[in-house]
């Protein structure tokens, strides 16, 4: 296979015009290409999926935790987990994204060291946000009660928040360091120690809620503590590990010129996450304006726990698939990427069909894991047969989205992400809620409706979508980029 390497970015249309020529052989019929494609795909996504999971725990394991503390707790915690993620962990989540798109095309390119400049811009673009979303964090009870929520729920809230205060700067510089080692496909030692800090975070929890009695305080601050313990142990592997030779070469001045490079990804990625992200969590807010608020509340947030679970299988799989195609379009090889696209979808709609048959199979005994009380174990019930089909859709569109981030679209999913969740979603969940008086349910019913626009919007791009066009475009970045900083450092 022609690969686009250091010494051909400056003709990109000349070496673009030699793509299909030399790709045209792959044959998409062909059943071995498939194989091989899948196996590299499983290869990537079990320990990213794995990731995605065993990160997810650290919250869902704090609040199964303070769920046994009483019901005030549980909505306390529940509602903080929400705020704290449509404020804090989504934003810095949807800007690192940005690196799936810079440092998979680069290392597809061959431009190692680029990786590693990259990651630098990142980590101090995000430990530069992280600041004033810390003070939102130091305010969340205020801000709760002037959006119109229970006063004492708002009171359990904004204590959980501040022992989570900590933790959001070693999220940020985490989240940079994943991207980093993702997108090389390095990804068997983020797994190991995401679960050395998910076996870690079970005793912490036990030992600062119980143990010491610090209560839904504890749960909070056992967060920050496995968010900094990860992050080391990531850090110290890629000092030291001669895996990361080539991409980590020490910190650069290089990383200090031409951060608005990052900013002009870093932006749109963090947009395009934060509105399909915020809905779901603002299903949650809104809750609390529905009859018996901590009832509902407490359905909608152990819903919610339960839905990012399951998405986070489908978050290795988007990210699987975001590497695969950044790293074959920076490598010149455009079939390839849209072979691989079409192998995951495949992988995609037969995980999200056993997810959803599992999760009808399970809804009378879910709810127990979280509460001791019958209500809400009941609710909890009945809500599961929707979680299943938005588990599915949500599935679908998240490896979508991933190939989207590996082409960087992350501009054109602004606006749909903008229409599927805010023109049609949150609308529809607030007419079968509220105007409609189906409550809690009708809240998720608005969700299920704008995973199916958004699914709609994307299967129709990426059946538009020229691969070869965005090879050439995945050279001209990098090569753009390795220009700027040279012209930047002479």
């Amino acid at each position: 296979m022609a690969e686009v390497s250091s010494s051909t970015l400056g003709t990109p249309l000349v070496q673009n015009q030699e793509f299909d020529a030399e790709t045209s052989r792959l044959g998409f019929g062909r059943v071995n290409d498939v194989i091989e494609e899948a196996k590299k795909q499983l290869w990537l996504a079990g320990p990213l999926i794995a990731v995605s999971l065993l990160q997810c725990s650290l919250q869902i394991t704090s609040v199964m935790f303070v769920g046994h503390l009483g019901e005030l707790a549980l909505s306390g915690a529940s509602l903080a987990s929400s705020f704290a993620s449509v404020t804090g962990f989504d934003i810095l989540l949807g800007m690192a994204s940005a690196l799936e798109t810079l440092c998979g095309q680069a290392y597809g390119a061959k431009q190692y060291h680029m990786l590693g400049v990259h990651m630098q811009r990142g980590m101090l673009t995000l430990l530069a946000m992280s600041i004033p979303l810390a003070l939102i964090w130091f305010y969340t009870s205020t801000i709760l009660i002037a959006l119109g929520q229970d006063h004492e729920i708002c009171k359990e809230a904004g204590n959980f928040n501040r022992w989570m205060i900590p933790g959001l700067f070693a999220y940020s510089l985490l989240q940079c360091l994943i991207r980093f080692l993702q997108t090389q496909n390095n990804v068997f030692p983020m797994m190991i120690s995401s679960g050395i800090t998910a076996f870690l975070h079970i005793i912490v929890c036990w030992a600062l809620i119980f143990k010491l009695g610090l209560g839904s305080k504890g749960a909070a601050l056992a967060i920050s503590i496995s968010n900094w313990v990860n992050l080391l142990l990531l850090a110290s592997y890629v000092m030291i590990s001669p895996d990361c030779k080539s991409t980590w070469t020490g910190f650069s001045k290089e990383a200090l010129h031409d951060i608005s490079s990052f900013i002009k990804l870093a932006i749109p990625s963090a947009i395009m996450i934060c509105f399909e992200y915020w809905t779901f969590e603002m299903v949650v807010l809104l809750s609390g304006l529905l009859p018996n608020p901590k009832l509902e509340t407490s359905v909608l947030s152990i819903s919610l726990n339960t839905c990012w679970m399951v998405y986070m299988v489908s978050v290795g799989l988007g990210s699987a698939i975001s590497t695969r195609v950044s790293n074959e379009l920076g490598a010149g090889r455009p079939q390839s990427a849209q072979l691989a696209l079409q192998v995951m979808i495949t992988m995609a709609l037969s995980e999200g069909a056993a997810i959803a048959v599992a999760t009808v199979l399970i809804r009378s005994v879910w709810g127990k894991l979280y509460s001791n009380e019958n209500e809400v174990i009941r609710y909890v019930a009945e809500m599961m047969p929707l979680l299943a089909l938005s588990d599915f859709l949500d599935g679908f569109q998240c490896v979508l989205s991933g190939a989207a981030r590996g082409c960087g679209w992350q501009n054109l999913c602004v606006y749909i992400n903008l229409g599927a969740y805010y023109v049609v979603g949150i609308p529809s969940a607030v007419l079968f809620a509220f105007t409609l008086h189906i409550g809690g349910m009708g809240l998720w019913m608005g969700i299920i409706c704008a995973l199916l626009v958004q699914v709609i919007a994307l299967v129709t791009v990426n059946a538009c979508t020229d691969w070869s066009q965005e090879a050439m475009k995945a050279a001209d970045r990098v090569q753009n980029t390795t220009l700027v900083i040279e012209k930047t450092i002479a």
